[in-house]
């Protein structure tokens, strides 16, 4: 009894702890209902107006001081075999896109996240999550090498609207999140866009400097890697 007294004691003061630490946890969905009403009031006001410039800086501050910070819920999608796969099956550092077959990328996109998969699989999962029907992904999956996850959600289909409603419709498309082991929201950012008049190596350069310095400052635990060190990848 006596030997058993201090693992009593241990067990009694550790568990409240990790219980009081996941009641602290701010998910994302709760985040957003907090936070997403007074944006999207003020957002609207400012496309209306076509100051752009302002629409950004308000997502800025939606992000920096809404989101960043709070827990991305354990949303799930399907895989192209059309299995179900829960964002919490994937244990490393996420880099998570939600994109869909009607978005139109810049010519570079694609290429810059292949190459920086392809380096840094290791370290990070990266997932490409598309709202669309399993034909459709597939097909655009194929632009994907196989370093990266390509999932979907089919939203014709899908019984549960709340993922629809929380990853689709509240930031818009495309969307990049920022995730650590731990599925904590370190960064949201929006996708590169650019005039169409530019070349093939200055599209590339541009999505893959913005790509790195997200994964450089937020998803790499090394601490010899950072924006200074790395600017483009030679072709």
């Amino acid at each position: 009894m006596i030997r058993i007294l201090p693992l009593l004691l241990i067990l009694f003061f550790v568990v409240p702890t990790f219980s009081q630490q996941e009641e602290n946890k701010i998910f994302f969905s709760e985040a957003l209902a907090l936070h997403l009403p007074n944006y999207t009031q003020k957002s609207e006001k400012a496309f209306y107006r076509k100051d752009y410039k302002e629409a950004t800086r308000l997502f800025d501050s939606l992000v920096k001081y809404g989101l960043n910070g709070s827990y991305m819920n354990n949303f799930q999608f399907n895989q192209l075999n059309n299995k179900e796969v829960s964002l919490y099956d994937f244990k490393k550092p996420t880099y998570l896109i939600t994109y869909a077959s009607w978005c139109v990328s810049t010519e570079g996109e694609i290429p810059a996240i292949n190459e920086l998969a392809n380096k840094y699989k290791d370290e990070i999962d990266f997932v490409i999550l598309f709202w669309d029907d399993q034909k459709t992904t597939k097909k655009m999956a194929k632009s994907y090498n196989k370093n990266i996850r390509v999932l979907y959600v089919n939203e014709l289909n899908n019984n549960d609207a709340y993922v629809v409603t929380q990853l689709k419709h509240s930031l818009g498309l495309p969307t990049t999140f920022l995730l650590d082991k731990d599925k904590m929201i370190l960064d949201i950012r929006r996708g590169v866009t650019h005039s169409f008049n530019k070349s093939f190596e200055e599209s590339f350069d541009l999505n893959y400097n913005s790509i790195y310095d997200g994964i450089a400052n937020h998803l790499l635990s090394d601490k010899k890697y950072n924006t200074n060190q790395e600017t483009v990848a030679i072709n």
